[in-house]
């Protein structure tokens, strides 16, 4: 349950040091072109599901498509950099 959460301004995190920071949508790809204390960044497009116009029903599954897409991503990111911990267990898959 995500109900709680919230989003967060970059300035939370700024003074942070970090692997990898990656963005997700184009408006954050332009506001972040730099992003002090990241190693390295990258950029995954996605659609924005709060641009969705329609029923709220069309909109729940717009916003429920781009999560799996995100959850897609990341999953393949992780495999792709290995385990940090070989008996770590595989991450939950993500639920409405």
């Amino acid at each position: 349950d995500i109900s709680g959460h919230e989003s967060k301004t970059v300035e939370r995190y700024l003074g942070q040091r970090f692997e990898w920071v990656i963005t997700v949508c184009d408006r954050a790809r332009e506001s972040c072109t730099v992003f002090p204390g990241a190693q390295h960044t990258a950029h995954w497009t996605f659609d924005d599901p709060a641009e969705e116009t329609g029923t709220e029903q069309e909109r729940l599954e717009a916003f429920r498509r781009v999560r799996e897409e995100i959850d897609a991503h990341v999953r393949t990111f992780v495999l792709a950099a290995g385990p940090a911990d070989p008996h770590a267990p595989e991450p939950a898959p993500l639920r409405s």
